[in-house]
């Protein structure tokens, strides 16, 4: 194969791939890239409505007291499902701190997701049991960690994958470049899933990188790219679909880049109006990706009244499940401080406890 047919091969599409427009009508997309069934967009749909009603409870209970911090992912709810669905149950998943309703979108315990969030020493589930490792707050260092356990994977001649969801600010960080030459010099099987949503919390994308977009950035490694609508549930599930196919079935690694956009703080703790005006945020409201994707199972006669009904029925069933969890006082073991220190405790350790258990059995003054 010659390098030019080479390159072709790996660049992606020099506009974001498109199934559906803002207004919910549909669009013709490039080739290559098949339509999800309409079963698969309903249960897109329906995971969604479910997500980002989990999304603004979260939100609620941080500004209650109930969560320390929380990263809401509200406007990038087609990047959180469609990543999830992509996937088989046996995949792996690398998510970041802002992935929480892809978490849920995957079945694990709401509260058991929100549990690093609220405080806790671990992050509340089994990444073993789950296929989930930790959700990550150092910005990229769960790319690599995914290449490892992809490598793991052809090594042991399984054809499972794995995704790591990574942000625009991570893909300026030393280790997803080395995760990226690692997946291509090994030909793992690993999906990069960039949700760029155009800050990383304050930075701007323009002073991020001059790359066209960030999908470029796989072209030097020799990984095949693309870049999609990150607001268009149907052509992020195509497009994530090809991808962990790609993988999964010797291709190598694959990088995508989502078009997408934070519509919320980038925590409780952010201040957006400092560095984006008001009038951004409303146009990229009008690009909505749930409102897009109900508008065109409507328009299509797929998504009926009842269904939409349906779907956010449950959704507040399932937030208010998670509220009244969330508003029972966690119960804390505070010898938990000193177990997974070491393997087995040191002799500092066991004084330390031995301190603490004399403390808290000491009778009031």
């Amino acid at each position: 194969m010659s390098v030019r047919r080479t390159v072709d091969r790996l660049l992606p599409s020099p506009v974001p791939v498109r199934f559906v427009a803002e207004d919910g009508t549909a669009v013709q997309p490039p080739p290559g890239y098949p339509a999800p069934a309409d079963e698969r967009l309903l249960e897109a749909y329906r995971r969604m409505v479910l997500g980002r009603r989990f999304d603004r409870q979260a939100t609620a209970l941080t500004k209650q007291g109930r969560l320390a911090v929380y990263p809401s992912s509200l406007g990038q709810e087609a990047c959180q499902i469609a990543g999830v669905l992509a996937l088989r149950e046996d995949d792996w998943l690398f998510p970041t701190y802002r992935d929480s309703v892809a978490l849920v979108s995957r079945g694990l315990d709401p509260v058991e997701v929100l549990t690093l969030l609220r405080g806790g020493w671990h992050c509340g589930y089994d990444p073993a049991r789950t296929r989930v490792a930790p959700q990550c707050t150092p910005l990229a260092t769960q790319a690599i960690h995914a290449v490892g356990m992809a490598d793991a994977l052809r090594r042991k001649g399984e054809d499972r994958v794995a995704m790591a969801f990574v942000g625009d600010g991570g893909t300026s960080e030393g280790d997803f470049h080395e995760a990226l030459n690692y997946a291509a010099v090994l030909n793992a099987p690993v999906v990069f899933f960039v949700q760029n949503n155009k800050y990383a919390i304050s930075v701007p994308l323009a002073k991020q990188s001059a790359a066209p977009a960030l999908a470029y950035k796989g072209i030097g490694y020799g990984i095949r790219s693309e870049q999609v609508d990150g607001n268009d549930l149907v052509a992020v599930l195509s497009v994530l679909t090809t991808a962990v196919r790609h993988a999964r079935t010797g291709g190598g690694p694959f990088l995508v880049e989502a078009h997408t956009y934070r519509m919320d703080p980038h925590t409780n703790a952010d201040d957006p109006s400092r560095y984006r005006e008001a009038a951004e945020v409303e146009r990229w409201q009008a690009a909505d990706p749930l409102a897009r994707l109900e508008t065109y199972l409507r328009e299509r006669g797929v998504l009926g009244p009842e269904a939409v009904d349906s779907a956010r029925e449950a959704a507040e069933e399932f937030a208010a499940r998670v509220r009244d969890r969330m508003n029972a006082d966690p119960v804390a073991d505070p010898f938990e401080l000193f177990d997974h220190v070491f393997a087995e405790a040191t002799p500092q350790l066991r004084e330390q406890r031995a301190l603490l258990a004399a403390e808290l059995t000491a009778p009031e003054d």
